[in-house]
């Protein structure tokens, strides 16, 4: 029952600051509001701690590397034999049969119609990154990174009971501002794909806006199965941070 988490008292708290999160490259309004949704929950009792998280500059690489891998193995089965939708060649739809064609030409034409942009960008790296000769350089290196990541958290989660840092180093974007620039949206996962790749859970609450009223987002992580702490820490924040202006329709 996680409602019972929600009692909106936060006293004694230990909640940790990681220093690689907010340096280069963290938009300065969203420092500033991410700071000031640290001193709510310091005004509400909980003890502020700096921790460190030394290999956070290799989760992003770790994550897209293992996520793609992954994406690459698991989405193999959408083949349009037994997964998938099976894509006729238009000549033959009205018969109901691939006729004589190659199946792998059936492969290509069901996985390419099948499967947008993104996916198709994922499966590509991810084979890449599992082809011979580049599994150990890459896939595996990733992996090491990964358990290296965790043991960080570990760890942090002696000291503290939740570590606050931001959502994304910038405002959010307008819609399909970035669909163009993949690589760019990537980055935007910074502070977010540690959860992901250590099997920790976390949390987004709205933490104000920027001077041209775009949403900045307050992140919380807490360690497995600590969901408790970081609906404590968020329903505390939530109902004692400062009120602002309804968020403008974009």
């Amino acid at each position: 029952d996680f409602t019972k988490f929600l009692t909106g008292d936060i006293k004694g708290m230990k909640v940790g600051i990681p220093k690689e999160y907010f340096g280069e490259g963290l938009d300065p309004e969203v420092n500033e509001r991410v700071m000031e949704g640290v001193s709510v929950l310091e005004a509400g009792g909980a003890k502020i701690v700096e921790i460190s998280l030394p290999h956070t500059e290799y989760a992003l690489a770790s994550y897209y590397i293992i996520a793609s891998s992954e994406a690459s193995s698991n989405l193999a089965r959408y083949d349009g034999v037994r997964y998938g939708n099976r894509l006729l060649r238009e000549s033959d739809e009205s018969r109901g049969s691939e006729s004589e064609e190659g199946i792998i030409e059936m492969f290509m034409r069901s996985r390419s119609a099948g499967f947008g942009e993104e996916v198709k960008r994922r499966i590509m790296l991810g084979t890449y990154t599992l082809s011979s000769g580049y599994y150990d350089a890459y896939y595996k290196k990733a992996l090491q990174v990964r358990r290296l990541i965790r043991e960080d958290y570990d760890n942090a989660f002696e000291k503290v009971d939740v570590v606050a840092c931001p959502a994304a180093p910038a405002p959010a974007y307008k819609i399909g501002e970035k669909i163009e620039d993949p690589l760019s949206m990537y980055l935007v996962d910074v502070y977010t794909v540690t959860a992901n790749l250590t099997g920790i859970p976390g949390i987004s609450v709205p933490a104000g806006t920027n001077s041209s009223g775009l949403p900045i987002g307050l992140q919380l992580l807490s360690k497995p199965l600590g969901e408790g702490d970081i609906l404590r820490a968020a329903y505390y924040f939530e109902a004692n941070r400062k009120a602002e202006t309804p968020l403008p329709k974009l």
